[in-house]
């Protein structure tokens, strides 16, 4: 099923998420083991858009699964944010977690313009949906498609962006700070932004 942008725009939640199983928009379909549609509340005021699944989350369907998401999931944590579907957190504690892709490129390599122009429909409809008060953007490919910045994630980090009127913060991707482990703190300084903006927001 491939489908269009307008056809896309009508769809609730169960819906979408069967779209996005049976999607043949490009050529990932035909590697890909399942699917990876998001994961979180459906009413969570926090949205995260990371780049495109690796071979865990292939696997499981569900995104950041493996060692970058236990790294976000403890940062999340220390701000008392959860991904968790269920359980007592109100709204602004919970977080919505997807990608830009939805499907593993093969041997993880970079998304391309047509896989990423193909997914996005999809993005734009979980936005729509979930009606965020605040993105966070993980790494280069979440940006290009929310910002339609090819900037470096170094300049754009430490401002407060725009997406649909929804306020966007920029931040390093998980699996990146597992490499350089000295950014770590600046991904913190990010998550800390982040969190005073959505609380500016609930204030007024």
């Amino acid at each position: 099923m491939a489908c269009g942008r307008g056809e896309v725009s009508t769809l609730d939640w169960p819906a979408l998420r069967q779209a996005v199983a049976g999607c043949q928009a490009c050529s990932l379909c035909q590697s890909r083991r399942q699917t990876v549609f998001g994961t979180g509340h459906p009413q969570a005021q926090w949205l995260l858009v990371g780049e495109a699944p690796g071979e865990q989350e292939d696997a499981q369907g569900e995104p950041f699964v493996g060692a970058a998401g236990q790294l976000l999931d403890r940062m999340l944590a220390a701000l008392g944010l959860t991904r968790a579907d269920d359980g007592p957190q109100p709204p602004e504690q919970r977080v919505y977690i997807t990608n830009t892709l939805k499907c593993r490129p093969p041997r993880n390599r970079n998304p391309s313009d047509q896989e990423l122009a193909s997914c996005e429909p999809f993005l734009v409809r979980q936005v729509v949906l979930l009606r965020p008060r605040l993105i966070l953007a993980l790494g280069r490919f979440a940006v290009q498609v929310l910002l339609r910045s090819d900037e470096p994630i170094g300049k754009l980090r430490g401002r407060v962006h725009q997406y649909e009127g929804v306020p966007v913060i920029v931040s390093y991707h998980p699996a990146y700070l597992l490499r350089s482990p000295h950014e770590k703190a600046k991904a913190w300084e990010d998550l800390c932004l982040a969190a005073s903006v959505f609380e500016a927001g609930a204030a007024r």
